[in-house]
Order: structure tokens, then sequence, then C-alpha cells
């Protein structure tokens, strides 16, 4: 029985540059995120892609169509490999991606992908509400400045307390090179 997948969520063409909506360090999360599919692969350990796309009115990016909603090349899936597609920030929200894991016997999920403070931050808690055990590959996910009452927070600093916030009570929280250690 299978009981560890790798999940990577909206690793897409827009989060890039020359996208609709490029991250800080994408490239980076995106090369970090590809150690681990690779690592998966060499062990046959299943993975699991989610691809937003989007259908709320006025939305600017992932839209139907387009090169920025594809997968990017560095994480994109092979024959075999399932693509759940999402509408919402959360992977789980009205896709079947919790009865895939369950059918696959996963009760273990590596995480990794983009935006740190929305897609990931939604989608590892809901994973912990439905009973995963989950490992947060920092490094493998990226995240862009915010602003809040006329103050702009760095990526960096966003990164830094969404993970801090994940770690713990819903995930392990640890780099790639923690977890190949």
């Amino acid at each position: 029985m299978t009981t560890r997948a790798l999940l990577l969520i909206d690793i897409q063409n827009d989060y890039f540059d020359g996208g609709r909506m490029p991250l800080v360090g994408s490239l980076e999360a995106a090369a970090r995120a590809a150690e681990l599919l690779a690592a998966f692969r060499q062990r046959a350990e299943p993975v699991f892609h989610v691809q937003h796309i989007s259908t709320r009115a006025g939305a600017s990016f992932f839209l139907p169509d387009t090169d920025g909603v594809r997968i990017h090349a560095s994480v994109a899936p092979q024959d075999g490999e399932p693509v759940v597609v999402k509408h919402f920030p959360n992977a789980f929200r009205a896709t079947p991606l919790a009865e895939q894991l369950r059918a696959a016997g996963v009760a273990r999920l590596t995480v990794a992908g983009m935006m740190t403070h929305m897609c990931i931050d939604t989608s590892v808690r809901a994973a912990a509400d439905l009973g995963f055990e989950c490992v947060l590959a920092a490094d493998a996910c990226a995240t862009r400045d915010l602003v809040w009452q006329g103050a702009t927070v760095p990526a960096a600093q966003v990164q830094a307390a969404f993970l801090a916030a994940l770690n713990g009570s819903f995930a392990r929280v640890a780099s790639v090179a923690e977890l190949f250690a």
C-alpha cells in the first residue's frame, strides 16, 4: 500500500517572468520542486499535479486556453500522473483530489507549489483537516509582495510568516535538502 505522495500545486507559467502574476523566486522554487519530482519518480512513488484554471469573473491570470495556465515545463506531468483541475485556492474544494489520494492509499503528502500565502496555505490546512500528514517543502514554494494598510510586506516576510504559521499544527516545514537528508 502506498502511504506517501508528492502534491505539486499551481506551478504554472503565469507565476514566472513574462507571466501575468510573476512571483519572487519562482524559478528557484520550481527547481527545488523539480528535484522532489525526480526523486518521487525515481522511487516510483505517486505524484499528483494541481492546476488552477480561473473561472471567476474579472480574473487576471490562469485564464483558460492561455500559455499562462499551463503547468511549468520544469515540473510537467508525465503520462499516468494525475492532474487535478481546481477553481478555488483550496486544492480539495470541489475537486476529486481527496478521493484520488485515498484510492491510491496515500496518508502522507509532501507538498510544493505556489503561492505560499494563498493556495499552499489553504490546501495544506485542508489536507491536515482531512487527516493527511503533511510535509511542506519550504524552498519549493514561492509567493509575492503583499500590501496591507498602505505598507508593502516583502515576499520574504510573507513566505516566512506563512511557513511559520503552518509549521507544527498543519505540516512539518523543511527545505528540500532537509527532506533528502
